[in-house]
């Protein structure tokens, strides 16, 4: 297949994925593989180096949000987790929390995929598809949606399974999103602190991905493709998914998105 089609291809599924509970890293990765018939090593990296695309799209989605967290800066030693530092704290700790899971996970993910087959590759993503379906399916059933400001153990749990997401078929968003729902809560709340989250940790985890590999499995031509793709399609479906869930009530939207995650574990598996 020609090399811009598919960076278009695999842009188009990273902006959809990331904000769905259907691990946007597992997805591309599997495509990856599929379309260009890299190892599974490589089609992991590239997958991961795609969240910088639609991390753009966060910071440009939640501008209002992100200037508004520059501007607490100096005020986070003094006041932490007070109203106005709320959210810059909650990022702060929470990706600090993440680089503690989230480094040996990948240091174990790369060494793991590095010596999988394509089958083997496909069971391993398809049995971690499952588990986020059932994860995001259990915190939709329990969900109390009472709390608006996050404190120091919201940060600090959801930072640690965000850490865990890096594996494929994780899905980050599904699972920050369900813990944030756990912790009591609401659905867009749930989503706005997830997706600012995404950002610092996109970010890091493509820098890790250039200095210990460069740009994965991909010609730069394709890399600056798919991440202006992505970036694109990532801005549309985030406002989407946000608009839908002022309409719709979110557990609805969780156990739809849940039971999706599922079956595509179940097919990927099988």
């Amino acid at each position: 297949m020609n090399p811009i089609l598919v960076a278009v291809v695999l842009g188009i599924l990273q902006g959809v994925l990331e904000w769905i509970p259907v691990s946007s890293e597992g997805g591309v990765a599997l495509a990856s593989t599929a379309l260009t018939g890299v190892s599974p090593a490589a089609a992991t990296r590239l997958a991961l180096f795609l969240h910088a695309g639609t991390a753009i799209s966060a910071v440009v989605y939640y501008r209002r949000e992100v200037r508004d967290i520059v501007d607490s800066v100096r005020e986070l030693s003094r006041r932490p987790f007070a109203d106005e530092t709320a959210d810059l704290s909650f990022i702060v700790v929470a990706t600090l929390a993440t680089g503690v899971t989230g480094l040996p996970a990948y240091a174990l993910l790369d060494a793991a995929v590095s010596e999988l087959e394509g089958g083997l590759f496909l069971a391993l993503v398809g049995g971690l598809l499952v588990v986020t379906g059932l994860v995001q399916r259990f915190a939709a059933a329990l969900s109390l949606g009472e709390r608006e400001i996050p404190n120091w153990l919201d940060a600090v749990f959801v930072g640690v399974l965000q850490g865990l997401a890096i594996l494929p078929g994780i899905s980050r968003s599904g699972t920050t999103v369900s813990a944030l729902l756990l912790r009591g809560h609401e659905g867009e709340s749930s989503l706005r602190l997830s997706f600012l989250l995404s950002i610092p940790a996109a970010l890091a985890a493509n820098a890790l991905i250039l200095v210990d590999d460069g740009v994965p499995a991909i010609e730069p031509v394709g890399a600056v493709v798919a991440l202006a793709v992505s970036a694109v399609v990532g801005y549309l479906t985030v406002g989407a998914l946000v608009r839908l869930v002022r309409q719709v009530p979110f557990w609805a939207v969780c156990t739809v998105f849940g039971g999706l995650g599922v079956v595509g574990g179940l097919l990927v598996a099988l």
